[in-house]
């Protein structure tokens, strides 16, 4: 990502959503960009695990969380597949954990925080649905883009 969220939201303005979550970036890419796919779960991974999987192609997962801090969303073993496969980050309302090894890899990552307490694995959520959360309205396909500064979507 060449340009800040900042010279971006200067140039287009009401054409984009600013996230209002005071998120932390957690991961080894402060700068990242892509298209939007999400998921909603609350305090179960498996869901997400499974998407990132597939085929990133530089897209950014929307994880939907619920905002829960109680335990964590995404890790280091989650992590590596998304790297593995291709997507440029995470943005995560809900935690992570292995906050040492996620800064260290080439993903943007942004949550709420962290716990190491595991989530459950029963597979539950929705994948690829319009969530909001933070002021915005994240829809498959839209773009994002997320710096140092905050997250900015395409209405």
């Amino acid at each position: 990502m060449t340009t800040s969220t900042a010279d971006l939201f200067d140039a287009r303005g009401d054409e984009l959503q600013s996230l209002a979550l005071p998120l932390h970036n957690l991961g080894g890419m402060p700068r990242f960009e892509g298209a939007v796919r999400t998921v909603r779960c609350f305090e179960d991974n498996a869901l997400l695990k499974s998407i990132l999987q597939t085929p990133g192609d530089g897209a950014v997962l929307v994880i939907d969380g619920g905002g829960s801090l109680a335990t964590a969303l995404m890790g280091d073993l989650i992590a590596q597949l998304a790297v593995d496969h291709g997507w440029a980050g995470a943005v995560i309302n809900g935690c992570v954990r292995d906050r040492v090894a996620l800064s260290t890899m080439p993903l943007g990552v942004k949550a709420l925080g962290s716990n190491p307490r595991k989530s459950t694995k029963t597979g539950s959520g929705d994948a690829d649905i319009v969530v909001e959360f933070g002021g915005v309205v994240f829809r498959p396909g839209t773009r994002l883009w997320s710096d140092e500064d905050g997250i900015l979507v395409e209405r």
